[in-house]
């Protein structure tokens, strides 16, 4: 049999292994999430400039065909005031024209996809991609807050010997691996941290 220090010092060398098993773990499970962190925060800024572009072309579009609606409008004001017929029939081809070009703003026949409801409709489903990527951005962020705390407490527990920061580390670790899985697969679960 041994002596009773080296069976103390073996003890506590294979805790000190087991606590830093634990920050390799934690040190695995901080770069994913820190990982996914990075891609939520690209997608959300990508979202978040399809979302502006669409919203933008929506309203260029929309402020021309109220351009040509006004124009019509104010020609029609003035169609009962001209005695002339082939000018009458002038202006009432244009005012057609100018209310056709308006229309086509609206329903636009050659491109459905950029008629103004359907500009309107990608518009709001890139917003409500951005703020999922958004709430999946929180999670990756309060994972990452958690993961490096319980890297923080294990080390800790290497260097004082107290086997509670080690357990602390352990369940602080399991918790930012929890809202790191919830970042990945369902983001919207957990609607308090958003």
């Amino acid at each position: 049999m041994g002596e009773p220090g080296n069976e103390l010092d073996e003890a506590t060398e294979a805790e000190d292994k087991r606590v830093a098993l634990l920050i390799a773990v934690l040190a695995l499970f901080l770069a994913l999430s820190e990982a996914g962190a990075k891609k939520a925060e690209h997608h959300s800024t990508e979202r978040n400039i399809e979302s502006s572009d669409l919203y933008n072309f929506y309203q260029a579009k929309k402020a021309r065909a109220t351009i040509f609606e006004t124009a019509a409008g104010g020609l029609e004001a003035i169609v009962p005031t001209i005695s002339d017929e082939a000018a009458k029939a002038g202006v009432e081809k244009q005012i057609s024209a100018w209310k056709a070009a308006a229309a086509n703003f609206e329903h636009d026949k050659k491109h459905p996809e950029d008629s103004l409801d359907k500009i309107q409709e990608r518009a709001k489903e890139a917003g409500e991609s951005r703020e999922l990527w958004n709430k999946r951005l929180e999670h990756f962020e309060f994972a990452s807050g958690a993961l490096q705390i319980s890297i923080v407490l294990a080390s800790a527990a290497i260097i004082t010997a107290v086997p509670a920061l080690a357990w602390g580390a352990g369940v602080l670790g399991l918790l930012g691996a929890a809202l790191m899985a919830f970042g990945y697969l369902a983001p919207s679960v957990l609607s308090f941290l958003g």
